[in-house]
């Protein structure tokens, strides 16, 4: 399982690295943080189906998804906000970037929390695994109460 996960994030890294050296000459940033945010809203939302009755619950796939949030997590996304990219068409309001360090703070947090849901779902059992993505949940949203724009084309 160690190497397992070693092998994926030194796979993830250096995909990541030859990405970026594309993204930073050809598209703007916010392609960077909106493909971030949409895979971590498209990871949460199966498990949030089954939080809510809305899909029968399958611990074994509920650990799957949860391995992937925690995974997708950890992506630097922070290279998506560099200096100067709170322009054009974005979600992110600009007080992100004068308020940098508790954006970090509450990005930390919630990959402190999807870590945990990850290890919660793979103990099993459905009201731990629930109750954690809930926990979870409230890390997301304390940033998008802080930092995500209301007004914005979807």
């Amino acid at each position: 399982m160690k190497k397992t996960l070693v092998s994926t994030l030194l796979g993830m890294s250096l995909m990541s690295a030859s990405t970026w050296a594309h993204i930073e000459q050809s598209e703007p940033l916010q392609s960077l943080r909106q493909s971030y945010f949409a895979l971590l809203g498209m990871t949460f939302a199966p498990m949030g189906d089954m939080v809510k009755g809305k899909m029968e619950w399958n611990d074994a796939l509920f650990t799957e998804w949860a391995n992937d949030l925690n995974h997708a997590a950890h992506f630097g996304v922070e290279r998506g906000f560099a200096p100067g990219s709170d322009t054009g068409t974005t979600r992110a309001k600009a007080n992100i970037w004068s308020n940098m360090d508790d954006f970090q703070s509450k990005l930390d947090d919630f990959r402190a929390a999807a870590a945990t849901l990850a290890e919660t779902a793979a103990g099993g059992g459905q009201a731990a695994s629930r109750d954690q993505f809930i926990a979870t949940g409230g890390t997301c949203k304390a940033c998008h109460d802080e930092y995500k724009s209301k007004d914005y084309l979807y």
